[in-house]
């Protein structure tokens, strides 16, 4: 019986460490992430001075960071999920002072695997197929720094919360209150370090958010608030971490210092404690310019005369064409001089293409190491200019995985240049037509570029806040990434509109071999015009050949008229690329080679909308059928003339469009 009050005080012992242990799991600060166990991915590290850096010099991708155990927000035993804070200390830098891409958030997720997410405006999240759906079941609040319209974002900097979507519940422009109440402005990617405090609660179901610069007292007034009960989202138990995304612009995401805990408020940030950021741009001038430049001011007077002459000379040679109207697109502009170094002086070694309407030119920015690509465009006249000049800002805007992202533009005195993102693998007519003697490639890469191509071009005709009309479809105007992934570019003569009103446009541009038939007649672009060049494109990737080319003897071929006789006469797979040499999934083929007629039906009601293609290259839809009765064009030969009569030139898909089809069905 003695050894009852010693047994007595070692239960009470053993239960008072358990609860510590448990408290513990429940809260944890970071003054820095030097030797921290965090489970991170994608291009996320934690760097030799203990930042965590989610992402770095890379564009289009994403990473991510995680506490390495989960944790049991809920509390029994009605499991709703209780009140926790968290604080952290985080800095975007941006290599430019004006614009940075995408964006960072802090999250609560039921796993911390988030490799189908996708970069740039889904902030490493979500994708295009699960965004918005409950089974997410992931809170986050968002630092934004891209204006991404078809999510509702409010501006270039803002902060939201968000809830199993990038498409915030509530939302507000980044900034704070000081003590007398008066809203500061802060922009997020300033490369200045910032403090925010998210805190839940769980009787008023309250979410709110509050933000200030690292050297400023946590503000009484939040920033935003919102009333979301938690409880109908997350799981049990739960991952809390970060996610960042980049765009076509590097931008770093970084955090310093963060701290969490349930219940009550998370630790406060020792900010003495915490690694400095990076510094971004050029170095603080040195100590021995204080002596040097009282002899270099005496030696300018001596060579000012000189000076201005290469000063003259040097202006001319960067000069640019800047009227009023272009101050609103400010950051979409690039200045000639950055564009004239970066392709060091548009020299023949750096020209990697040439086209009807321009050159294109490779360079990497001085200030952010980027690597883009500059097509130079001679324009004579200024009518039509500014119109033109908004619809490329405008187009800038344009963000999917299976585009070339436009990033600005730039103009001269009879010159516009477009700059693009470069893609390292080149254009695809460059594989297909077997220019540098590169490798074929073979058909699960053709089709999956087939793919690619189709869903950028449903973003631009439905997906996107305008309608988009790109044009100049066609294998040369499909780029290659790193991956190998199609991406369609040159949107120098793509057009846009409101959805529910027609186009306007009526002249007649793009390239024969890919122009519809109502396009050559009145010269009014529509959907179903590119739904036309997307059918010939099909047709040169799956036969590597071109659209149009000539006999021995000179006369003009349409590939059209040749891939129809082969289907005319029941052998529609022969038209496959022979390069091949049979290796090939001949269904995939033949569902290409009938699409791509139906596409190219001469009456426009007749094609498919880029949904429908979408739809029957995912084998949503049952294959398109081809009818076998004639359309009304019996007294026209069908394979007499193979190529163009030189009466009618001026309009050669009027050949194909009437001479040779048959009666194509399968439209909408």
């Amino acid at each position: 019986m003695e050894r009852h009050p010693f047994l007595l005080l070692l239960v009470v012992s053993l239960g008072l460490t358990l609860v510590a242990l448990c408290a513990g799991q429940n809260q944890f600060i970071y003054h820095g992430f030097t030797g921290e166990n965090l489970t991170i991915d994608g291009t996320a590290k934690i760097t030799p001075e203990g930042l965590l850096e989610l992402t770095s010099d890379k564009n289009d991708l994403s990473g991510h960071a995680f506490f390495p155990t989960p944790m049991h927000l809920r509390r029994p035993p009605n499991s709703t999920v209780q009140s926790f804070s968290v604080n952290f200390v985080f800095g975007i830098q941006s290599f430019y002072s004006d614009r940075s891409y995408d964006g960072m958030a802090f999250l609560l997720a039921p796993t911390n695997d988030l490799s189908a997410a996708w970069p740039d405006g889904y902030l490493g999240l979500f994708n295009i197929s699960n965004r918005g759906n409950f089974s997410n079941h992931i809170f986050a609040v968002e630092l934004d720094t891209f204006q991404n319209s078809e999510f509702g974002d409010i501006s270039n900097s803002h902060v939201g919360v968000d809830v199993n979507d990038v498409r915030s519940v509530q939302s507000s422009f980044a900034g704070f209150y000081d003590e007398k109440g008066v809203f500061r402005n802060l922009t997020l990617y300033s490369g200045r370090a910032m403090q925010v405090w998210l805190e839940y609660v769980e009787e008023a179901t309250q979410i709110t958010v509050t933000m200030a610069p690292i050297d400023t007292p946590k503000p009484k007034r939040p920033l935003l608030s919102a009333t979301y009960d938690l409880s109908t989202v997350l799981t049990d138990p739960v991952y809390i971490g970060f996610s960042a995304a980049t765009g076509p612009v590097s931008t770093r995401h970084i955090v310093l210092g963060w701290s969490f805990d349930m219940g009550v408020p998370a630790p406060a940030l020792d900010i003495t404690k915490l690694p400095k950021l990076p510094r971004v741009g050029t170095k603080p001038r040195s100590n021995v310019l204080e002596i040097v430049l009282p002899i270099a001011s005496a030696m300018f007077i001596i060579i000012l005369g000189t000076i201005a002459i290469l000063f003259v000379r040097r202006k001319l040679r960067y000069a640019e064409l800047r009227e009023d109207w272009e101050v609103e697109f400010g950051p979409q502009r690039f200045s000639y001089k950055d564009l004239f170094h970066a392709t060091l002086g548009f020299k023949n070694k750096n020209l990697i293409g040439v086209g009807g309407f321009g050159k294109v030119y490779k360079g990497i920015l001085a200030t952010s190491k980027l690597d883009i690509a500059v097509k130079k465009i001679s324009h004579e006249s200024r009518q039509g200019m500014k119109e033109f000049i908004t619809e490329v800002v405008s187009i800038g805007r344009l963000r999917h995985r299976n585009l070339v992202p436009l990033l600005g533009y730039c103009r001269r005195k009879n010159e516009l240049l477009l700059v693009y993102n470069y893609m390292s693998n080149g254009s695809l007519d460059k594989y297909l037509h077997d220019v540098d003697g590169r490798s074929t490639l073979d058909w699960t890469r053709r089709f999956q570029i087939i793919k690619d191509v189709a869903r950028g071009l449903l973003y631009l005709h439905e997906k996107w806040e305008k309608v988009v009309i790109h044009r100049d479809i066609k294998a040369s105007n499909v780029l290659l990434d790193d991956e190998m992934n199609g991406r369609l570019g040159d949107f120098g003569l793509a057009r846009l509109y409101d959805h529910g009103t027609n186009p306007q446009t009526t002249h007649v541009v793009g390239t024969m071999g890919y122009l519809a038939p109502e396009m050559v007649r009145t010269g009014k672009a529509s959907p179903l015009t590119d739904v036309f060049a997307f059918g010939a494109f099909l047709l040169e990737v799956t036969c590597g050949q071109r659209p149009v080319k000539q006999d021995t003897q000179g006369k003009q071929l349409m590939l059209v008229d040749w891939v129809l006789e082969h289907w005319h006469h029941g052998l529609l797979t022969e038209a496959v690329d022979m390069r091949l040499q049979g290796d090939y999934n001949i269904d995939e083929a033949y569902l290409v080679l009938k699409l791509a007629l139906v596409c190219l039906h001469p009456f426009p009601t007749s094609r498919p909308s880029m949904r429908e293609v979408v739809q029957y290259l995912d084998n949503d839809l049952p294959p398109p059928e081809l009818a076998p009765t004639r359309l009304g064009f019996s007294k026209l030969p069908l394979m007499q003339n193979k190529g163009f009569n030189p009466s009618v030139m001026s309009y050669p898909e009027l050949i194909t469009s009437f001479g040779t089809f048959s009666g194509l069905s399968g439209g909408r």
